[in-house]
């Protein structure tokens, strides 16, 4: 395997392109009731929530892996028993095209490297996961939806908390008009970040608040209230650590109007914790704290009712649901025009911070 020296220095050059476009007959391969994933970077997620999800899955399992790192492949080897020809660096990644092994290839990279690993994907015949944020701008997602839809692959978007059970039961209250029509979302989802050197620091590479976090409360306002927001009337920058966050946004706060004349009032951060749900219906209201995180999901509304489903595992359920989707040849649950309508209003809040403006989304 020629693998480069380490992931970091890959980063640094952002890939080394698309490569030779490999078109295997996909329309042939045999029929499987259980799909193997390839992990695409073997960063925090992949290590610690995505492999050992994995392992807990009925409809897909770990596969096979693709890293710029050479001191990880063996520990990943011995631990999962992947066999030598389902490692791949990202030099040799269009050759996974020869692989039946492999039916998923879930990209899970710096933001900025996400459409392009979409399309390689796609073009070698694989169906393709993709992490949150889907990509930086419209222009990416609309390369990887195009790819995959060229290649005739599902592409499904790593928006793990719409397969949530609790989430699920949210968005049909909305839906269904439980409480009558959301006419305020408030929503809020952050953490403390203390790396001081991480690619999410660094623009070119995707980093920010509102790429990184930012998309689970602007999400949360669009499946909320069942509608696409048609402006940003507010949106605000700021940042506790200047001299880390010199390039992207350790916090913002933004505003949402919907053609109804429901608003959101959302915020999101690298600087501090913040995990809240509340929305207000005409009729009622429901809330979910904490609403985004890895488990324990619990919440309530106006009339009593609780939501407190428990899952053994969201990462486990969102593959298992898409790789079913996948076999059984249905629509994605979350497809990758839900991770373009996101990224359509991540620009305009961006817009909106920039020149203090209201901004109307396109």
């Amino acid at each position: 395997m020629n693998i480069p020296p380490t992931r970091r220095q890959f980063i640094q050059t952002l890939s080394l392109g698309a490569g030779a476009l490999i078109l295997p007959n996909i329309l042939c391969r045999p029929k499987k009731d259980r799909l193997g994933v390839a992990l695409v970077g073997l960063g925090y997620y992949s290590t610690d929530p995505l492999a050992p999800a994995l392992q807990q899955t009925r409809r897909c399992h770990l596969a096979g892996i693709v890293t710029g790192s050479p001191w990880k492949i063996p520990v990943w080897q011995e631990k999962y028993g992947i066999p030598d020809g389902n490692v791949y660096n990202y030099q040799n990644f269009d050759d996974i095209a020869n692989n039946p092994d492999i039916d998923i290839v879930y990209v899970v990279l710096p933001t900025s490297m996400h459409s392009e690993y979409c399309v390689r994907a796609a073009n070698a015949g694989k169906h393709v996961f993709c992490e949150k944020p889907m990509a930086r701008t419209v222009e990416e997602c609309e390369a990887a939806i195009r790819a995959c839809r060229d290649n005739k692959v599902s592409l499904a978007i790593g928006y793990r908390m719409q397969h949530e059970p609790n989430t699920r039961e949210l968005i049909r209250i909305g839906r269904e008009k439980v409480f009558g029509k959301a006419t305020l979302v408030e929503a809020s989802a952050g953490y403390y970040d203390s790396r001081s050197d991480h690619w999410k620091q660094k623009k070119e590479m995707g980093g920010g608040a509102m790429y990184d976090m930012g998309v689970y409360p602007l999400n949360a306002a669009r499946y909320c209230t069942g509608e696409e927001p048609v402006a940003v009337t507010r949106a605000t920058h700021s940042t506790n650590r200047p001299e880390i966050y010199t390039e992207v946004d350790e916090t913002t706060h933004f505003e949402l109007e919907f053609p109804s004349g429901a608003r959101a009032e959302c915020a999101t951060s690298l600087g501090m914790g913040m995990n809240d749900l509340h929305v207000t219906y005409t009729d009622g209201w429901a809330r979910l704290s904490p609403f985004q995180s890895y488990s324990g999901i619990r919440g309530e509304a106006s009339d009593g009712r609780r939501f407190d489903a428990r899952i053994p595992n969201q990462q486990a359920r969102q593959m298992d649901d898409d790789a079913l989707a996948i076999i059984e040849g249905r629509p994605m649950l979350v497809p990758g025009e839900e991770g373009l309508k996101d990224i359509r209003v991540v620009e305009a809040v961006y817009e909106a911070a920039r020149t203090k403006e209201r901004v109307e989304i396109r």
